[in-house]
């Protein structure tokens, strides 16, 4: 693939509204670059996909945002206001939540519990924000009483998707939620992004199953060493040769 950033047409039409603006974006770990100055946007409403293997930037570039990682250099504009380098509690506050790889539910904790730690910034649990959350999953409904650790790794993953949206995010970054699941799972999984998002929040997808992924992305980018090496709309990328051959294992003559 090319090492140059390749673009698409343009897909921003004149009412677009930029949610995120990532601007230069380096970071390092130690003398290590794992981003180079890469810039992107992400509209308000849109679907997002980044796009690449293991090692190329794209968990990094999530932490980053959500302030786990701090920058080198560069900046990161959400909703006109910037954010480089704030606290990642600070952050849920602007209405960016998070829902890292490898799901992070606290296992001798209830699903119901788990789910009331997502609200843990207002007042009170909204017992709406509750059943929006049943409404989406409701296998955590049945199994609310049970134990986080001893739920499957599919019902893992629609708890740490549910325990962010009682954060009542207006951004959401998934890393890798369809890692390790069985198929039938991760296209349930990826049918209630698609709902989450309809439902008005932004959505920042890291994700190695492009095809899941560019099927439901407005547009996605393709990270390759710290820098990003190719962007369009999902179904550009999802009809792109390199993409094919690279990502989906098509052998393309």
């Amino acid at each position: 693939m090319a090492a140059h950033v390749e673009h698409a047409t343009d897909t921003d039409t004149p009412t677009s509204v930029r949610a995120l603006e990532v601007v230069d974006l380096d970071v390092r770990y130690g003398a290590i670059p794992a981003l180079k100055s890469i810039s992107f946007h992400v509209n308000e409403g849109e679907i997002v996909a980044f796009l690449g293997a293991n090692g190329a930037g794209k968990t990094t570039t999530q932490q980053t945002i959500s302030g786990l990682l701090r920058p080198t250099a560069g900046t990161i504009t959400y909703r006109g206001k910037q954010i480089s380098g704030r606290p990642a509690h600070e952050l849920i506050g602007e209405g960016i939540c998070h829902v890292p790889e490898g799901r992070h539910v606290f296992p001798r904790m209830s699903v119901l519990e788990n789910l009331q730690m997502g609200a843990y910034r207002f007042s009170h649990v909204s017992s709406a924000d509750m059943d929006h959350v049943f409404d989406r999953f409701p296998r955590l409904a049945e199994r609310q009483h049970q134990l986080a650790g001893t739920l499957s790794g599919g019902e893992q993953q629609m708890l740490a998707m549910g325990r962010a949206l009682m954060g009542r995010p207006e951004l959401l970054l998934l890393d890798e939620p369809s890692m390790g699941l069985a198929p039938l799972v991760v296209q349930d999984i990826f049918s209630i992004i698609e709902q989450i998002n309809a439902d008005g929040v932004t959505v920042l997808l890291v994700e190695q199953n492009a095809a899941q992924a560019l099927s439901i992305a407005d547009r996605a980018y393709v990270l390759e060493t710290g820098c990003i090496a190719l962007e369009g709309t999902g179904r550009e990328l999802l009809e792109d040769s390199r993409i094919r051959e690279v990502y989906l294992g098509e052998s393309i003559r």
